[in-house]
């Protein structure tokens, strides 16, 4: 008992004389702010994400333990960049984590922009997850919607467990929930996909419509000046 005591002790020193040590090298060392509610998640995105992590059996034992890790503050400074995700987790020591994501390919995300043209109103809108069901179900489908399958996610982390999926890298997919929460962009940044596209594509259909509408009339109205009769006439009320 008294040695395992020891042991921890000398493990607490030597992982503060490490945090210290990278923060003398301009490591910021920010904690993953957690949510004290039981869900980790809140937010559409960041909701969408952790149920499609937790549809990976492959995964399935590990995610347990990196939520553990995450609620007990163990993750600092997460960056989320295009198809790359960096953290620092803390253990018996520090880790370096990586979550490379390889960009959404090219031919779904322009399935995805058909599929969705005219149905996204507003960015605000897309960001806040406030689209009707159909898109939803079209933008969070588990094989041809925006989120990256188990063969597109290579995750790295210095400590020696060579698993697919490590405790320190599963508490940071956690994280990444977490921080779509806070800025639902950063999914689409991490996807190497610009999300106004989809709203362009919503605006694109409305004009269209309303230049239909208005060459109709243009029309009408050129051809009742011609021959001097109303095109606007209603047949129905002709008695």
């Amino acid at each position: 008992m008294w040695d395992d005591e020891e042991d921890k002790q000398e493990q607490k020193q030597r992982l503060e004389r490490e945090l210290e040590r990278r923060r003398k090298q301009g490591a910021t060392l920010v904690p993953v702010e957690v949510p004290k509610s039981t869900k980790l998640a809140r937010q559409f995105w960041g909701q969408a994400w952790q149920r499609h992590l937790e549809g990976y059996a492959d995964y399935a034992s590990r995610l347990p333990q990196g939520r553990s890790y995450l609620r007990q503050g163990h993750v600092f400074d997460l960056a989320i960049n295009e198809g790359l995700v960096t953290a620092i987790v803390t253990g018996q020591t520090i880790y370096d984590v990586q979550v490379r994501i390889k960009p959404l390919d090219e031919e779904r995300w322009e399935h995805l922009q058909s599929q969705c043209s005219g149905r996204v109103g507003s960015l605000l809108d897309l960001l806040a997850g406030k689209l009707g069901d159909g898109v939803m179900k079209l933008v969070t489908d588990p094989c041809e919607g925006l989120f990256p399958q188990p063969k597109e996610i290579k995750v790295i982390c210095t400590c020696p467990d060579w698993a697919d999926l490590c405790k320190h890298a599963a508490a940071v997919l956690y994280a990444i929930g977490l921080r779509f929460d806070a800025q639902p962009e950063l999914f689409f940044k991490l996807r190497g996909v610009d999300s106004s596209v989809l709203v362009r594509g919503a605006s694109s259909a409305l004009n269209a419509q309303v230049l239909s509408t208005d060459a109709a009339q243009i029309a009408s109205d050129d051809l009742a000046d011609v021959f001097g009769i109303d095109l606007t006439y209603d047949v129905s009320t002709d008695k």
